[in-house]
Order: C-alpha cells, then structure tokens, then sequence
C-alpha cells in the first residue's frame, strides 16, 4: 500500500485538473494519492468520486500557507482529512482573497513592462481559486519571454526579494494555523522542512505537539538536512510521509506522480489518527 500525499491541481497551481491527477495516480500504480490545493479545498468532492470510479482512494487535504513570524519564513502545512473543514474555511478564505489581490497588483505592474494582456494571465489561471505567480509566467512564457517559468526572469519580475513587481500579502501565523487543523480534526503534517529552512522551526512545533508529522520524503530535502528530521521525526513519535509536491508542468523541476511515497505503516497511522478525532 503506497500513495503520494502532496499534490496540486489547476484549483491552484498545478498544470492538470482533477480528472488527469487522479488518472495519471492510478495509472503510477499508487494505491492512494491526496489532493492538496494551496489553500482550498474545492477539489476535493470531486476527486473523491472520481477515485471510486478509478479505483484509488483520495485522501482529502490542503496546503496551508503560513508565516513563522519569529524567523519571517514561509512555512506550508499539510492537513488530511479534516472531519469539521468549516473550521478552516475563513482562514484559507482570507489567504486566497489577499493572494489573489497582490498577484493582480503584479500582474499590472508587469503589464507596463511586457506587452501581456490581462485575459491572457486570467486564460493560463482558468479553474483556479486563485491568481498565481505562475500563471503570470505563463503567459510570458507563450509570448517567448521566459526561458523557464521559475528562471531568471521570475526572480527579476516576480521572486519575494528580488522581484521589482512583487507585492506582498498576508499569511496567517503557522501556530495558530497548525492549532487549527487539530481543532477541526485534521492530521497535521509539516511539509518539506528544507524547502523554507524550516528545521528549527519543525523541531519547536514537535516538542509543543502541534504537528503529526513531517514531510520526510521530498523531491527538494536537502541531504544536510536528513539527520536532523529523522532524529526529530524519532524522538517524537511523528508520521514520516512522503509526497511529490506535483504540479505537473508548471514547475522546474519535473517530479512524476510517485516520485515520493508514503509507504503503508504512516499511511495506516494518518488514518488511524484521523479516525480518532473524528
């Protein structure tokens, strides 16, 4: 029993929809593949039903985005099955909302500098909760301007303190949202702690109990990094899971679906935690 616990779709900012992630999860031979949106679950229901109609279970799920205001790092979250999503829904609501408002800000910004339109940037972020960066680079992409989508000209257009059109917008406190998880029933799970620097960070929300788990197997860990996750992921009993972090094409750096497994004893435990707070 094998599934890959961190993928997105075009909700967010993944290049397949629903219908394809769920296809493609079965035809890599996972037994069970988790939905994990930036900030929404609106997926969710439908993948679900398409994994009865494929034959592969879909664990319901969201990528929160959040801040350690102590370091002024970006911290994400995985949460899995939560039982009461409510709970969730303002604050991923306000994520989007602002989210969505500083990338069009950018979006203007960038406007001035190339000649994009804004319905081509609206055309690439189709289906999608939210603008992204990358459906900016898209479209510059389609015009021959970029040479990657995560290249040298997001770093210089878009990039958080390089960028000269990047506007900033608000995420909410990782404490307070990985208390919130737990309180609507959800399994809580660090994702890629060597993505955001996030080793301190991950050792201090494991020793208050407020994460499950760690994402211990990442396309991106860095191999400095392995000693000190699996001695934290030791000392406090957490889930070990593994995921690919899929965004199908729009990424630079192509992971298939599987790349990154969580294997059958975390699987069970996640779902025996999640059965337990129901």
């Amino acid at each position: 029993m094998i599934g890959d616990l961190h993928c997105h779709t075009r909700f967010s900012d993944g290049s397949l929809g629903i219908d394809d992630l769920i296809l493609y999860a079965k035809r890599a031979g996972l037994d069970f593949v988790a939905l994990t949106d930036h900030d929404t679950m609106a997926g969710v229901s439908r993948a679900e039903q398409l994994g009865k109609r494929y034959g592969i279970g879909v664990i319901g799920g969201v990528e929160i985005s959040t801040r350690d205001f102590a370091r002024d790092r970006k911290v994400h979250l995985l949460c899995y099955q939560p039982k009461v999503p409510d709970r969730l829904e303002g604050m991923l609501k306000h994520t989007l909302e602002g989210r969505d408002r500083a990338i069009r800000e950018s979006m203007r910004r960038v406007m001035k500098l190339f000649p994009v339109t804004e319905e081509h940037v609206l055309r690439c972020a189709k289906g999608s909760a939210a603008l992204y960066n990358v459906h900016i680079m898209l479209a510059l992409a389609d015009l021959g301007y970029a040479e990657s989508l995560y290249g040298s000209l997001f770093r210089q257009l878009l990039a958080e303190k390089t960028g000269s059109c990047f506007v900033p917008h608000a995420y909410p406190d990782v404490w307070e949202a990985a208390k919130l998880v737990k309180s609507a029933g959800g399994v809580c799970v660090l994702a890629h702690p060597s993505e955001y620097d996030s080793i301190d960070l991950m050792a201090e929300l494991a020793g208050a109990g407020v994460i499950d788990g760690v994402e211990r197997y990442h396309p991106r860990v860095k191999e400095k990094d392995i000693p000190a996750i699996d001695a934290v992921i030791e000392r406090y009993g957490l889930i070990a899971t593994g995921g690919t972090d899929f965004h199908g094409g729009n990424t630079n750096h192509p992971n298939p679906l599987g790349t990154c497994l969580t294997m059958q004893e975390p699987l069970e435990r996640i779902f025996k935690l999640a059965k337990s707070r129901s």
